[in-house]
């Protein structure tokens, strides 16, 4: 019988703390049996809450993973670690003096400026907005205005894929796959978007259609929705669709949506690099 360690573990920001929590995340799924306890301490900016993160710290012993920029309140912090005698990881130093020292530039040294209202930003603002306006075939006069369009049968996580996309800064829009139903002429007139076909492994999609069934409570759509043999059939015109129109293809069976992400990403990047762009 396995056992489940639950130890504390203290994040401390001088931000939102979401640099922190990603860094977290990926690190302790190689811990079997470990879930720590978190404490999230966000927008650590003067003395004084950063000696209230201590005292919490020293009322909950654990490992500190920080992002503080400040000088002083991260030698406060690492000082307050020693006292207590529990590690404190400043998990961005490595990344930050090492370009630093590359590029022979000065650390700016100012708290959140990752997340500063700059023209990137609103890109991603306005590439959610795309995505959001453009989901399951919508609005499909302005597919000519996606940098990528993914198209596949249902529950292929082609919308997940494209607000993944989108806080990217990519402009991402879906056309659904639906037996009988033509394609939009708007999408096969397209000639230097990229379009992107998302396929499943047949048994998976019976099995995710089914529990999203069993979550609707929705009995009118089984049948061929959820009948193997219809939805291998399905899967097979869907890909011959792809290779008829020559649209590269992503097997989304046992990719987490990250990895369907990161590589629509790089044929997104090798396309314009064709296109020269």
């Amino acid at each position: 019988m396995k056992t489940t360690v639950t130890p504390h573990l203290h994040l401390v920001s001088d931000a939102t703390g979401e640099t922190l929590n990603s860094v977290a995340r990926a690190c302790l799924v190689q811990f079997e049996g470990v879930e720590p306890r978190e404490h999230v301490w966000s927008l650590v900016r003067t003395q004084s809450q950063m000696d209230k993160v201590i005292a919490g710290i020293g009322e909950n012993p654990g490992p500190v993973i920080m992002t503080v920029i400040n000088e002083s309140l991260r030698v406060r912090l690492v000082d307050g670690c020693r006292e207590l005698g529990v590690p404190c990881i400043p998990v961005l130093d490595p990344i930050i003096h090492t370009l630093a020292a590359y590029f022979g530039v000065t650390i700016r040294g100012r708290p959140g400026l990752q997340h500063a209202l700059d023209t990137e930003y609103f890109e991603r603002i306005e590439a959610v907005n795309f995505a959001l306006a453009n989901d399951d075939g919508q609005l499909t006069e302005r597919l000519r205005d996606a940098d990528v369009i993914i198209v596949g049968v249902s529950r292929t996580s082609k919308t997940p894929t494209c607000i993944y996309l989108a806080n990217r800064g990519i402009r991402a829009a879906n056309v659904p796959i639906v037996p009988g139903i033509p394609l939009p002429d708007e999408l096969l007139r397209l000639k230097d978007t990229l379009i992107v076909g998302l396929t499943k492994d047949p048994d998976r999609l019976v099995q995710v259609r089914r529990s999203r069934l069993r979550v609707d409570e929705d009995s009118s759509r089984e049948s061929d929705y959820i009948d193997p043999d219809a939805v291998r059939e399905e899967v097979t015109n869907a890909r011959r669709l792809y290779s008829k129109n020559g649209w590269p293809v992503i097997d989304v069976s046992r990719r987490s949506i990250e990895e369907t992400a990161a590589a629509i990403m790089a044929l997104y990047v090798k396309k314009r690099e064709e296109q020269g762009k």
